[in-house]
């Protein structure tokens, strides 16, 4: 028996010896890892097919990490390779940052630009089988193993989705290159700033993004949009960078564990990329983890307006910790919580202006006259060329949140503009 216990469970016991106190307490402890070996040498004689030892052992400790919470998991040797490669911003895969709910796969987040995203996946989507077998009893790290695959390789998922018959949809695995930041123009005087993911070049990104909207549009820039909808997080010191961007001073994000000792704050320093210019922060519900430290920090600050719809709410930490030879642990070990003191976890961030996604049609007049329709009414004195080129410019908006934020922030141009006049 002790034979067959140390087999199975050595290394285990091993742990438990070296922090236990000669007690009760770790009297049982050992009864209960006896009890494992127990059923491991079942298993292995006994079951109808054969698995190797690794395989149990491994499937074994996934299984007390994942009864804890969806976001711990062991990494085997391959998938920590993964992840580290994942966080430079590269990686082969479908392009979705996913967790487990009730043993199906949660989609967080398509990552822009990605083969999910293109295949027009959702945040919110679950995904019930992938190539026709079902997902119910893997763990999350197997199953994101059957995701990946071979660059051109087709993979089938069957989604299911809130109001919607549940269906299948096909996508061609590729290698993902993320840009974590783009930029652009949103007319003349607005930047639009959108970050995909916290990767490590998240920050840097975002330092040349403003640099370069200041150098081509100078004081008459206005504003700033900075999209978050669907980015799933990632690097904690990417988001208390961005954070820290925008703010001169004051707290960004705390951490709190198990132990009080375990505690962390982090603080802004002095200087603000966008010298005071106001902010719209865009949220959605794949808006998660880092992406809500940052929508958070800015929030309770009263640096920028969030606006669009309440966050996924990951409020929790994760700990890597890598184990000699054999890969590593993802451990959630704190909280996250915004500079006001409010959790994260579960209720997310709520925007200050909720504006739900919407597409924007124009309504027929149905026969209604205006002035212009008037016989003998009046001309304009404006010139026909302007006139035309104002008629131009009410084009169609086909993102609404986006478009409020524009609005927004020329509203605020235009009534500080007035106050300074």
């Amino acid at each position: 028996m002790i034979n067959r216990f140390m087999q199975a469970a050595g290394i285990v016991a091993v742990a438990f010896a070296l922090v236990l106190p000669a007690s009760a307490q770790t009297n049982e402890t050992y009864r209960q890892l006896e009890l494992f070996g127990d059923i491991f040498e079942r298993v292995r004689a006994d079951y109808v097919d054969e698995n190797t030892d690794e395989d149990l052992i491994e499937s074994a400790i996934n299984g007390m990490l994942h009864s804890l919470d969806p976001h711990s998991s062991y990494l085997n040797e391959k998938n920590f390779r993964d992840m580290q490669v994942q966080t430079r911003g590269e990686f082969g895969g479908l392009g979705i940052e996913v967790t487990m709910e009730q043993g199906l796969i949660k989609v967080v987040s398509p990552i822009d630009g990605t083969p999910a995203a293109a295949a027009g996946l959702q945040s919110g989507d679950l995904i019930s089988h992938l190539d026709g077998k079902p997902v119910l009893g893997l763990s999350l790290s197997e199953a994101v193993e059957r995701m990946r695959g071979p660059v051109s390789s087709d993979i089938l998922l069957t989604i299911r989705r809130e109001a919607v018959e549940p269906f299948d949809v096909t996508i061609t695995r590729d290698v993902i290159k993320i840009q974590s930041v783009r930029s652009q123009f949103e007319g003349e005087d607005i930047v639009y700033v959108r970050v995909t993911t916290f990767n490590e070049q998240t920050y840097p990104g975002l330092e040349r993004a403003l640099t370069k909207a200041r150098e081509e549009a100078g004081d008459s820039l206005s504003g700033v949009v900075l999209d978050l909808r669907n980015n799933p997080g990632g690097l904690l010191d990417q988001a208390i960078k961005v954070s820290d961007a925008f703010l001169d001073r004051g707290e960004i994000v705390s951490t709190r564990g198990r132990q009080p000792e375990d505690a962390s704050r982090y603080n802004a320093s002095p200087g603000d990329l966008a010298e005071g210019l106001p902010i719209v922060v865009l949220i959605n519900r794949g808006s998660a983890s880092a992406s809500e430290i940052v929508a958070g920090a800015l929030q309770d600050h009263r640096r920028a307006v969030v606006l669009g719809t309440r966050s996924f709410g990951k409020g929790s930490v994760q700990t890597i910790i890598p184990i000699p030879g054999h890969g590593a642990m993802r451990l959630t070990t704190s909280r996250y919580y915004t500079p006001s003191g409010t959790s994260i976890q579960v209720t997310g961030i709520e925007p200050d202006i909720e504006v739900e996604q919407a597409r924007v049609e124009v309504v027929e007049s149905r026969g209604r006259l205006r002035e212009g329709d008037l016989r003998n009414a009046l001309s304009n004195e404006a010139d026909g060329e302007e006139a035309a080129e104002a008629a131009e410019g009410e084009d169609d908006e086909g993102d609404y949140q986006l478009a409020r934020a524009v609005d927004l922030l020329r509203g605020i141009a235009l009534y500080r503009s007035r106050v300074v006049n």
